[in-house]
């Protein structure tokens, strides 16, 4: 088995796929990644068993075959490589000598006998989805997932697929991000699939941001996305998602409108001085006034004022502000909308001329 290639054709799809092998695992298969070459095709995967990456190399090459190399060393060797480098790879018993002009490597392999793969998808349910729109509800949601909460299902984004709509839903416990987009999915009844942090992080690289399809197939247990040039597959989370709608907020009095970057600024300034673990901040609302202020265990104060259309009571709440930051980073539209009802309940964010992606921050006490 011979593959000839050069460092521009391979390095690209080798680094995608490479990228969910962890450095440290307990089977050294999952270390390497699998070569296999079928009719002049050079098939790429790299897995950790929870997320799998495909991609496809047309390639010159000797009979057909396959084998595992080490993943991290086989990319490290192609990056090091100059431009346009050629690359004959020769895979002699558990070897695989690569050259590229006067450089030689010799690399362990080990057999694709053992190397896993993820079952295939029986029976799934298909549709398509512009890779911007799919990449869009990922952006806008993502930075509310819990990180290694107890609360195993809130480790990942769930997708809630109906008729002709799409919503991607994240939640830590302590806020929620929703952003949804209208598609031509035909489906009986509405279904909700939770997608782990580590498979929804690999997805947001790959997918660009234009109007090419995705193809996506969800499984019982799995989500596949062939995109043109790699697939990708994950496992699902098993198990239920909470009532996300009972989260969202509903009987709001109170409506503060502001341009979003001069709120961001505001508040990223005064998060200079905010409580490092806690990141509490206090938000006083007058007629036309929002007065944001921060203190930390050093006796230091920020305080910022800012004008907004509030033409509600004076009254005070507390938030964590990365919270608000991450959230107002993730409005697109120029001004935007908080809703708030009291100092015990959440408040709603939204662009003033977006609906479509909301954030619901919980209150804190200060």
């Amino acid at each position: 088995m011979n593959i000839s290639t050069l460092r521009e054709q391979i390095l690209q799809p080798l680094q995608t796929v490479s990228s969910v092998v962890e450095r440290r695992q307990t089977l050294p298969i999952l270390s390497n990644v699998l070569l296999s070459i079928k009719n002049g095709k050079l098939t790429l995967t790299g897995t950790d068993l929870e997320v799998e990456m495909v991609a496809h190399v047309n390639i010159e090459h000797e009979g057909d075959g396959e084998i595992t190399l080490p993943a991290r060393k086989f990319v490290d060797i192609c990056r090091a490589l100059p431009e346009n480098a050629k690359l004959d790879i020769k895979i002699e018993e558990d070897k695989a000598l690569i050259r590229s002009g006067r450089s030689r490597f010799t690399l362990a392999t080990l057999s694709a006998t053992e190397f896993p793969n993820i079952e295939p998808i029986d029976s799934p349910f298909e549709f398509t989805l512009i890779q911007h729109d799919l990449k869009k509800l990922i952006e806008q949601t993502q930075f509310c997932m819990a990180q290694q909460d107890v609360r195993y299902y809130l480790n990942g984004l769930m997708f809630e697929l109906s008729n002709n709509k799409l919503k991607a839903v994240a939640t830590d416990g302590h806020r929620l991000a929703i952003s949804e987009i209208d598609t031509n999915i035909a489906i009986s009844e509405p279904r909700q699939v939770i997608v782990p942090r580590k498979g929804i992080t690999e997805l947001a690289r790959l997918l660009e941001d234009s109007d090419t399809e995705a193809r996506i197939q969800l499984g019982e247990n799995h989500i596949r996305i062939d995109l043109p040039a790699i697939s990708f597959t994950s496992k699902l989370i098993d198990g239920k998602f909470p009532d996300y709608q009972q989260v969202i907020p509903a009987n709001n009095d109170k409506t503060v409108e502001c341009n979003r970057e001069v709120l961001h600024q505001a508040f990223h300034r005064a998060s200079v001085l905010s409580n490092e673990k806690y990141r509490g901040m206090r938000v006083n609302l007058a007629p036309n006034l929002l007065k944001a202020t921060v203190h930390n265990p050093e006796q230091e104060e920020a305080e910022e004022e800012v004008e907004v259309n509030y033409d509600g009571p004076e009254f005070e709440i507390g938030f964590n502000v990365s919270y608000f930051l991450d959230a107002l980073s993730a409005v697109k539209s120029e001004n935007v909308t908080v809703l708030l009802t009291d100092s015990n309940h959440s408040c709603l964010v939204h662009g003033s001329d977006d609906n479509n992606s909301r954030y619901v921050i919980m209150p804190m006490r200060l």
